[in-house]
């Protein structure tokens, strides 16, 4: 998870990059090295453990449980059905882990405004006292809706797609349910889900980063005007190298821990 958070600043510095601002990943990670050395890369990791904790729970919490409802026998969920409880989970986590995304965001971006501007939060359980106190409760969950589609999204993408990935393995090729089947699942899921979240993902970033309050369709229309089409991949490959491993990690051990506790409880393989 840590190896996964050092990719995260570089990605949203280059995802807050507003139009006339062309630095590339080399150079994005090249100016927080020498702006703020190597503990630099793990700014806001309070507040990305936070993060996994309230969002990452929920989503493959309620997942989890909403298969194991409508999985009957041998017969398993439809793709169809598997993307409404994915989508349905993914929802809640993002409510559930806004607040800690807000942080997150912001602790990440502080170093890059000038030393007025900075919010200077210690921790997160700083930064929350603060949000509240200065900006009221509500400023928790500025962001919500951008931030629960991309959540929406990023579950669909990732965990559907790859209980659907692993599944075609399965069935069309000669491999087992073992290990290689779930990497290679896991990466094709995370490539999927970079992908699709990448422009709702600079949306949420440029809202929570920012001071001023717009609405939504009207940030996508100004910087589609300032920036072209191409802001929606902007920081896609920060992106890819912080969730294709996060992503492949995550289903290797999930895999493993179901296969442990199911052996724990007497549950045929």
């Amino acid at each position: 998870m840590r190896g996964a958070k050092t990719d995260q600043k570089p990605k949203v510095r280059l995802q807050t990059q507003h139009h006339g601002e062309k630095k590339s990943l080399g150079e994005m990670i090249t100016h927080v090295m020498k702006s703020d050395g190597v503990k630099g890369f793990y700014r806001g990791l309070s507040a990305s453990l936070l993060r996994q904790i309230t969002y990452s729970t929920t989503r493959f919490g309620v997942y989890e449980e909403l298969k194991e409802v409508f999985t009957t026998g041998v017969q398993t969920p439809s793709f169809p059905a598997l993307i409404a409880m994915a989508s349905t989970s993914g929802f809640l986590g993002g409510i559930a882990g806004n607040p800690a995304d807000i942080l997150n965001v912001r602790m990440q971006n502080d170093a890059a405004l000038p030393a007025a501007e900075r919010r200077n939060y210690k921790h997160a359980i700083d930064g929350l006292a603060r949000m509240v106190r200065e900006e009221g409760f509500a400023s928790l969950f500025r962001g919500v809706w951008p931030n629960s589609t991309r959540a929406v999204l990023m579950t669909a993408s990732q965990l559907a797609s790859y209980d659907i990935f692993k599944n075609e393995l399965l069935q069309r090729t000669s491999m087992g349910d073992n290990l290689y089947t779930h990497f290679t699942a896991s990466f094709m899921a995370g490539f999927v889900a970079t992908t699709v979240c990448s422009p709702v993902d600079v949306i949420k970033t440029r809202v929570m980063s920012s001071k001023t309050k717009e609405g939504f369709m009207t940030l996508v229309r100004r910087i589609t005007a300032q920036e072209g089409f191409g802001w929606m991949f902007k920081g896609w490959l920060p992106s890819f190298v912080r969730l294709g491993p996060h992503t492949i990690v995550t289903f290797l051990f999930l895999e493993q821990h179901k296969k442990i506790w199911r052996r724990m409880h007497g549950y045929e393989e």
